[in-house]
């Protein structure tokens, strides 16, 4: 009877997910992606970014768990064995680090940080014009756990907060708008653009040339969502027009980034490598151990996920 759990990811983190894995499971067989052994063995794939094809090699898997918050990497595969559920992590520790990051560069760029700095090399003493924090509209697309978590910061840190999503939510303290009807006026009231939607047939390319345009002149665009939500040459034009005055960006259409990409050395531009949340696996783990306990339980699963929609 199959009940190996496969952990497939280039990462370094499979001994910490079996120590967690078997902490809540009791002795488990714990196969990583260079010592699968007999693939007729493994119940459940743990996966980040696996390679077309390889989940669908393993005849008897009944679980597929992503581990990102996001499964765009996985519905990537278009072989993966249908009917097999799908569920994601939910991860405390990853939600906060994500609100983290948008609030660092959020108020890095509200309180002048980078013109200060330029100012320190040139040994020139400049003050800027100081804007008030209930002047600085944020607005987060993406409404979902990690949405309403930065959502929620932002708002109780005093900044007039917004959030976009697909489907109608509410959330205390911030104004909602949702649908393809509530993204003109969401766009028109926001400075700051933070982007955590999750990747969807719907949502790739939507941060292009029309979205920013209808962003005042001056916003600020930070995308922690990923990278194929930005059309890239409308970005860079945008930034170069004195349209959008910078953009902070985690995620991108190809990475690692090629040597040779126009971000690398735009000055308005800020990167980093896809850290802005880290999957944790002791904060992560208690919803796969769940997971895996309902599944041979015959019980529903939390935090499944529609191929269809892509969340």
């Amino acid at each position: 009877m199959a009940s190996a759990i496969a952990y497939i990811s280039r990462d370094t983190d499979g001994i910490l997910w079996n120590k967690v894995l078997e902490a809540g499971l009791g002795p488990i067989d714990f196969r990583t992606r260079d010592q699968l052994g007999n693939k007729d063995d493994i119940e459940v794939v743990l996966a980040w970014k696996p390679e077309t094809g390889l989940i669908a090699s393993f005849p008897n898997v009944k679980l597929i768990v992503s581990l990102g918050m996001g499964v765009d990497h996985l519905l990537a595969d278009d072989k993966l064995p249908p009917g097999v559920p799908i569920t994601r992590i939910m991860d405390d520790g990853l939600v906060g680090q994500m609100s983290e990051y948008a609030i660092y560069w959020a108020l890095r760029h509200h309180r002048d940080i980078d013109k200060y700095a330029a100012s320190q090399r040139a040994r020139r003493w400049k003050p800027e014009d100081f804007v008030d924090t209930i002047h600085r509209r944020i607005g987060i697309t993406g409404l979902g756990t990690i949405g309403q978590d930065a959502a929620s910061k932002f708002a109780a840190m005093g900044f007039p907060t917004a959030g976009w999503s697909r489907t109608q939510k509410t959330l205390p303290g911030v104004e909602t708008f949702h649908g393809p009807d509530g993204l003109a006026a969401f766009l028109a009231r926001t400075d700051i653009l933070v982007n955590v939607l999750p990747l969807t047939r719907d949502t790739k390319g939507l941060l292009d040339a029309k979205l920013f345009a209808a962003l005042p002149k001056g916003a600020y665009v930070i995308n922690m969502g990923r990278g194929g939500h930005v059309v890239d040459d409308d970005l860079i034009a945008a930034l170069n027009s004195g349209h959008l005055s910078g953009a902070a960006l985690d995620v991108f259409n190809t990475e690692p980034l090629p040597d040779n990409h126009p971000y690398w050395t735009h000055p308005k531009v800020q990167m980093t490598p896809h850290i802005a949340g880290a999957t944790n696996p002791r904060t992560a783990s208690p919803g796969v151990v769940e997971n895996i306990k309902r599944m041979r339980a015959g019980q529903p699963l939390i935090n499944t996920v529609d191929p269809v929609t892509g969340y």
